[in-house]
Parts: structure tokens; C-alpha cells; sequence
């Protein structure tokens, strides 16, 4: 039985007997030596000193034993899921936690709360913080749930499709706080495929491990309900991939005046050229259809070539058709300068591949620039042109030209300004 220093007892028992017998001795020793064979008057209470004594000592003893049955509990504490028996003093849940080195925080549950009593369940639920997708978002929750069925459950009362995100570092094993499952079958939903899990206790990474799906350095892993609010871990194959492409680059062109050439004709002095940008973006695909596209890079790589185009601004000269003095043949014609510069060698090669002397299958056009007999005679030449001199055509040509422009010849006449 506990002495008197025991912490726990509130009465000092040993203490007190000894005061006790120490205050009777003070008053009821005689000055001469007491015959403890014979009864004196007003002395019987003597014999019955130390039994009182002895019955009030019992009192205390058994009182100090009722105090410690009172303060010694058997309690069962569960701290997330394990369970042990705890015999304790403590008087409070707060105290019991206390000697056991179980802490808690604002989050965690406790159950009960205040004071303790012997055969009391205490259950102890340290909170997670777990990643969950809710409207295509990611948000970080608390829950005291001890398995990621239990965690589906609790978040479906506010939102049925909310799912729990697998976190992985660095491309690693997927890791979440919460067994896979305790109380049902789960289902792997990945490739297209479902796998069944057995209702055993495992991990998330355990599981696709030993369903033996390997996960890319993208992969995602989530958690959700079924309709049978049986867990379905979804494994989305991501790819990130950098994709180059190339796109040309439109020219530009402006016109610029031309006095050398007459009003109404125009010519390519300078060709241009489409330039060249490679683009180079970051394509992302969950489950082979693309989901983001960021661009990385916009590089114009060629640049374009600037188109000029000159534009006649030289009025045309007012031409005779008879041309005083004139010859039929190689005589003076009239002034063709203006018309010079034109590529009348095209012209020919275009008309009449460059024979002066052909004549059209149907007879009705000759010569270099295939005239008509009637054309031909309108500008002052005399007889056939395909029996005129390959100048004298050419002449007679320009005249045409500065007359009526170059819709003469409407298939060939814009190689006049190649």
C-alpha cells in the first residue's frame, strides 16, 4: 500500500496516527506507575485508548484506498487506427494524451473531450492535407479521414464529382496520405482498361505496382467514387512535347512612278520573295488530345523581299496611220521609240516561235507578230507582212502598239513587258 509521500493521496495517514498517540500519552500518564491488572475509578477509558486509535487508523487507510481505486483508469486510446490499453491516473482526456506524447493541433479530432473515466474509448484522428479536383481546379483540403474511400465519402456531401489528386515528386510513386481502401473492392481505370483490386489494404502506388502500370514522368493519378461509392483510381497518360513548325511570311509591294514607261503599263522591277518564321511551342495531351499550347519561341528566320512594281506615267504620242512619204516597203513609218523598250522579242517568240515568213494553218495571219492582211495594211504595209523584212514587221508592230496597246495580241501581249 502507498506511504505517505504518494502524490495521489490526499491524506498524510502516517502523520496523523503518530500525532495522535503522542496527545494521549500527554494527557493520561500518571505521576506514579499505573497496575495495569486492576481497574481504578475514572480510569476505564485507559484500556480503550489504543483500540480507538487503531479503528480511526483503518478508517484512513480504507479511505486512501478508495481514493486510489477512484483515480486508476483502464482506458482503450485509438490514434489513427491503432489501437492499445493504457492504465493511467490522469483525469482529463488532455492529461492522458499528455503522458502519452500524443500531440494534437487545431485540425485533428479528439473524442471525447474533458474528463476521463476508467473504460473510456479515446479516439485520436490526426487531420491530412490532401490535394483534391473540383470544376477542373486544384485545391488543397483537410480531413481526418483515414482512408481515401472515407475522404470520398465525407467531401461527396458537399460535391459528388470531387476527386482526390495523387501528389508525385519528382515524377515518383504516386503518394497520398490515405490508405487505397479498407472497406470495398477499387477499381484502376487506365489505357482505356479497367483493372479490379482485391479488397485488401494498399497503397496507391502499391496497387498500380502490382497491377503493373508503369507511370510516365507526366502521368496524373486520381481518386473518385463509383456509382456503388467503390474507389476508382484513373491514371491519365500526359504528354508534354515540344512541337516546331513553320509559317511563311507574306511580302509586301508598293508601286513607284515610271516615267520612261507610258500611262497604263506597269512592270515587276523588283520580285518579291515570302519570308520564313519557325514557331516552336509546348503541346500538352492528357489521354492522346491536346489540352494546352503555350508558345516558347516566334522567330522571323527569313525575312521577306519588298515587290516594286514601276508604273508608265508617259503619255502617249498621237501616231498618223499613213505616215507621210511613206513606202510600202522599209520606208519611213512614223516615229516608234517610245516603243522601243518593249521585249518585242518575246513578243515574236510567243506569236510565231520567231519565223518571219509563217503563216497561220487557216491563211489568215502571217509573220512574226501575226498580223492580218487588214491589220497590217491599217499601220501602212504594202503586201503580205510574211514577205516583209523581220524589221519592217517589227516596225510596223510598234506602230500597233502605239496606236492600240498591247490588247492587239491578247494571248501574248503581256510578254511585251517581261
Amino acid at each position: 500500500m502507498p506511504g505517505n509521500h504518494d502524490g495521489w493521496s490526499p491524506v498524510p495517514f502516517s502523520t496523523r496516527i503518530g500525532r495522535l498517540i503522542t496527545r494521549t500519552r500527554a494527557t493520561t500518564e500518571p505521576t506514579a506507575p499505573l497496575d495495569t491488572t486492576t481497574e481504578q475509578g475514572g480510569r476505564p477509558g485507559r484500556r480503550l485508548a489504543l483500540p480507538a486509535l487503531v479503528a480511526a487508523g483503518a478508517l484512513v487507510v480504507a479511505g486512501g484506498t478508495a481514493v486510489y481505486a477512484q483515480a486508476h483508469k483502464t482506458v482503450t486510446l485509438d490514434v489513427d487506427g491503432t489501437t492499445r490499453t493504457v492504465t493511467t491516473f490522469a483525469g482529463s482526456v488532455d492529461g492522458l494524451l499528455s503522458d502519452e506524447g500524443v500531440a494534437t493541433g487545431a485540425r485533428d479530432s479528439v473524442d471525447p473531450a474533458g474528463s476521463l473515466s476508467d473504460g473510456d474509448v479515446v479516439t485520436v484522428r490526426h487531420a491530412h492535407r490532401v490535394t483534391v479536383a473540383q470544376d477542373g481546379k486544384h485545391r488543397t483540403v483537410w480531413t481526418t479521414a483515414l482512408t481515401a474511400d472515407e475522404a470520398l465519402d465525407l467531401l461527396a456531401v458537399r460535391d459528388p464529382d470531387v476527386q482526390l489528386v495523387a501528389s508525385r515528386s519528382g515524377g515518383g510513386r504516386p503518394e497520398l496520405s490515405l490508405d487505397l481502401s479498407l472497406r470495398g473492392p477499387a477499381t484502376i481505370v487506365v489505357d482505356g482498361k479497367e483493372l479490379e483490386v482485391g479488397d485488401v489494404r494498399t497503397t496507391v502506388a502499391d496497387a498500380l505496382e502490382d497491377a503493373g502500370i508503369a507511370l510516365g514522368g507526366y502521368d496524373r493519378v486520381r481518386l473518385a467514387n463509383d456509382d456503388e461509392r467503390h474507389v476508382r483510381v484513373v491514371v491519365q497518360r500526359v504528354s508534354v512535347r515540344t512541337v516546331t513548325r513553320s509559317e511563311e511570311v507574306a511580302f509586301s509591294s508598293s508601286e513607284k512612278d515610271d516615267p520612261s514607261r507610258y500611262v497604263g503599263t506597269q512592270a515587276v522591277t523588283t520580285k518579291g520573295v515570302p519570308g520564313t518564321r519557325t514557331i516552336v511551342e509546348r503541346v500538352t495531351t492528357v489521354d492522346g488530345k491536346e489540352t494546352k499550347r503555350v508558345l516558347v519561341a516566334d522567330t522571323q528566320t527569313v525575312n521577306p523581299v519588298h515587290e516594286v512594281v514601276s508604273v508608265g506615267t508617259k503619255k502617249r504620242p498621237v501616231v498618223s496611220s499613213g505616215g507621210g512619204g511613206g513606202s510600202s516597203r522599209g520606208g519611213p513609218i512614223g516615229d516608234t521609240r517610245d516603243a522601243d523598250s518593249l521585249n518585242w522579242a518575246a513578243l515574236a517568240k510567243c506569236e510565231s516561235g520567231g519565223n518571219p515568213t509563217i503563216v497561220s494553218a487557216n491563211g489568215l495571219y502571217h509573220g512574226l507578230y501575226q498580223f492580218s492582211v487588214g491589220t497590217w495594211r491599217s499601220v501602212g504595209g504594202a503586201g503580205l507582212p510574211s514577205q516583209a523584212s523581220p524589221a519592217e514587221q517589227t516596225s510596223r508592230a510598234k506602230m500597233l502598239y502605239l496606236r492600240s496597246g498591247a490588247g492587239q495580241w491578247p494571248h501574248c501581249g503581256p510578254r511585251l513587258f517581261s
